[in-house]
């Protein structure tokens, strides 16, 4: 099928089997963590150690981590593929650019980088971060925060990824819960041009199931292997 333009969705379903923790799912990060407390402006500025801590916890989750085989089917299918592919992931990792996609916007931020808040610089920055860490670029301390967008910001590139789904004719969800907006409202936005194959890769039905044409049921690296394969191939 000759399609010019794909967009993937991606979330923490994606990663599950990396060995990254998933947000939502009955044992997931905000059954243990109060999301108020280290996801929010709010939160930070009440008890930065606190929220540092928890994302140095993460830095060093990422760093064991390793991509699966759905995060290489993705790669590969952006190597072969003779039209465009891109990537919008809702995962703060790194690990669809460690299978090797290249073209791929981190909407909610990334956790390998930080941001100053006085110079605004955002930096790469792979181990733990303090309170009295000071910014490479002005010298500030206590101005640096990680480069992840909390609840209550506004989600990164935001006017790229509706471009994309507006140009695209294959829209594929992988691993994704289907709660949290803008992301969620993605397959909605593109059924309204009716063009656009939309297809849902997750471990179980999402919130928006019913919003996707195709809909398969399974672990990322066994469905999304598969789906790519299948293109390739036809």
């Amino acid at each position: 099928m000759g399609y010019g333009h794909i967009v993937i969705l991606t979330g923490a379903g994606i990663s599950a089997e990396s060995g990254l923790g998933t947000f939502r799912d009955k044992d997931g990060l905000w059954t243990r963590y109060n999301l108020e407390d280290v996801a929010t402006p709010e939160g930070f500025a009440r008890n930065p150690v606190f929220v540092h801590e928890f994302y140095n916890a993460r830095r060093a989750n990422l760093r064991d981590a390793r991509p699966n085989a759905a995060h290489e089917a993705l790669a590969r299918l952006e190597t072969a593929w003779p039209g465009d592919v891109l990537i919008v992931t809702q995962n703060v990792d790194d690990l669809h650019e460690q299978a090797g996609s290249r073209n791929v916007i981190h909407m909610h931020g990334e956790l390998s980088r930080i941001r100053c808040g006085a110079c605004e610089t955002v930096s790469e920055h792979r181990h733990d971060l303090f309170v009295d860490s000071e910014c490479a670029d002005c010298g500030v301390a206590g101005t640096l925060r990680p480069h992840v967008v909390w609840f209550g910001e506004m989600p990164l590139r935001m006017e790229e990824i509706f471009t994309a789904l507006d140009e695209c004719d294959l829209f594929v969800s992988i691993g994704t819960s289907g709660t949290v907006y803008p992301a969620a409202g993605f397959v909605a936005h593109v059924r309204r041009f009716g063009h656009a194959r939309t297809v849902e890769l997750n471990l179980d039905p999402s919130e928006g199931h019913s919003l996707f044409a195709e809909t398969r049921y399974g672990p990322a690296s066994e469905l999304v292997p598969a789906f790519v394969d299948e293109l390739l191939k036809a």
